[in-house]
């Protein structure tokens, strides 16, 4: 598909992969590869990434089985991106959306601004009429393991994240986690008020209420 020797990938040996969809082309999603993820993708014909929070490869749909078909790989001008056709066996997010850069599901949804108490509804629709290809159907779909292991998995991403004192992608795995978060919430039958409630009922601010505790 493409001469590998010929990129120029970056001081961390990553370059930028944008995911577009062969039959709408609209952009998918962004991630990133090394040499050893295009070779894989190449080999396998399916998309596989590099994770910079985990630092390890993962291969797109290896746990919500929304793989990626490879159709084309092309560089840019300057050799440092990428952009990789593909063809997709269900949603490019892992929010369910069918791409990480729109918002038609919330507006199918009747959902113009995004907001908090939105995104929850939306989780929970999910849960009580299930759709094919969803990932949050699937992890509905998994059970309470399921979601607590993913719950435990972004919690140390978010710190990997933060330890390297990358603000962007520290971002993105806060996001992640307060998505699962929420998938627990609504699996063990929790809302937002009732944190909001506990919250209140703390002196959150100045008090460390749960080191107090524990030491007393």
């Amino acid at each position: 598909m493409i001469d590998i020797s010929t990129l120029k990938f970056d001081e961390s040996g990553l370059i930028p992969a944008i995911v577009v969809d062969f039959y709408t082309r609209e952009v998918l999603t962004l991630a990133y590869m090394n040499k050893e993820s295009l070779e894989i993708t190449m080999k396998e014909g399916r998309t596989c990434f590099w994770s910079r929070s985990r630092k390890k490869l993962w291969r797109k749909g290896e746990e919500s089985g929304n793989v990626q078909n490879v159709m084309e790989i092309k560089a840019d001008c300057d050799r440092d991106a990428l952009t990789v056709i593909v063809k997709k066996d269900g949603p490019a997010c892992h929010l369910g959306t069918e791409s990480c850069f729109n918002d038609e599901v919330f507006a199918a949804e009747g959902f113009n601004d995004f907001t908090t108490e939105a995104l929850i509804k939306l989780i929970e629709g999910r849960k009580t009429n299930p759709q094919d290809g969803s990932y949050t159907t699937y992890l509905f779909q998994k059970g309470i393991d399921k979601i607590l292991k993913k719950v435990g998995e972004e919690s140390t991403e978010v710190i990997v994240a933060a330890k390297g004192d990358d603000k962007k992608e520290t971002i993105y795995e806060i996001s992640d986690l307060m998505y699962h978060v929420m998938v627990l919430m609504i699996e063990m039958g929790i809302t937002s008020k009732d944190i909001i409630d506990e919250l209140a009922s703390r002196h959150v601010i100045d008090h460390k209420v749960k080191q107090e505790k524990m030491t007393k």
